[in-house]
């Protein structure tokens, strides 16, 4: 962002409470999009995130914490709930990503902010959504991405489900999170009234999961573990040369003739 340039959403403010990876990933999208995002970290430790990342230097912190302004307030006490009522009284948007239930006990839950604030949109993510069977569960990313089928599909066949390299559950949820917020603050501007955004990390990974249930409802197929290949498609890998490797990305399927006519 620049002056010329200040952000579409720099008219909102985004009140972010969760810790870790999907909310403030939510925020750091909004963030990115010029909203004023105030973060708030429980005292003396702050976000978990802080202490993440490789090295002396925690840049992970530095990259998730961008274009955010932080204050401290503990949530588990009245005095700090009442603070958070003040900061959301003044908010557009409010971002939180604890258990299902967790914001209820401290006070904080919808029907107690939306009856303050009938404007507010907020954006809640979790590991199973916040109602259903499993909703009252923790829910971490790579749980989610378990639940969601994407585990079982990554790493080589004649092993064990592996991990992508980054955490792409919660970074996929808070992606819908965010996409939650920008159509329910379109909605806004047309009926004044905020809701509520629920985002599960199972959910998420389930809609990126291309046509593998539809394949199996319809013909019985399981996709299984393919490694870097990608089946019925090539040239399409990472291929050995005498300078070290290269990616083809030929993503087509192309049928050859094999016998001509003349």
């Amino acid at each position: 962002m620049t002056a010329d340039n200040p952000g579409a959403l720099r008219d909102i403010r985004v009140v972010e409470l969760g810790q870790l990876l999907a909310g403030p990933f939510c925020g750091q999208l909004l963030g990115d999009m010029g909203a004023d995002v105030i973060k708030v970290e429980p005292p003396v430790t702050g976000d978990p995130m802080r202490d993440w990342g490789q090295g002396a230097e925690k840049v992970q912190w530095e990259v998730i914490a961008r274009n955010k302004r932080s204050v401290s307030a503990n949530l588990r006490v009245p005095e700090g709930q009442a603070l958070v009522r003040k900061l959301i009284a003044h908010a557009d948007v409010l971002i939180e990503n604890f258990k299902p239930g967790t914001m209820e006990k401290w006070g904080l839950g919808p029907d107690v902010l939306l009856a303050e604030h009938p404007g507010l949109i907020i954006a809640r993510m979790s590991g199973y959504g916040q109602t259903g069977p499993y909703s009252d569960r923790a829910g971490f990313g790579g749980i989610g991405e378990a639940m969601g089928g994407w585990r079982y599909i990554v790493g080589e066949p004649d092993r064990a489900p592996s991990r992508m390299g980054v955490s792409i559950g919660d970074t996929l949820t808070a992606t819908y999170g965010c996409m939650g917020v920008l159509a329910a603050l379109h909605e806004r501007d047309r009926s004044g009234r905020g809701q509520v955004v629920d985002a599960a990390l199972y959910e998420s990974v389930l809609q990126v999961m291309e046509g593998l249930v539809p394949e199996y409802d319809r013909t019985g197929y399981i996709r299984e573990r393919s490694g870097s290949v990608l089946k019925g498609i090539a040239p399409s890998n990472v291929y050995s040369c005498k300078d070290g490797e290269f990616m083809i990305g030929a993503n087509r399927a192309v049928k050859i003739r094999t016998s001509w006519t003349t």
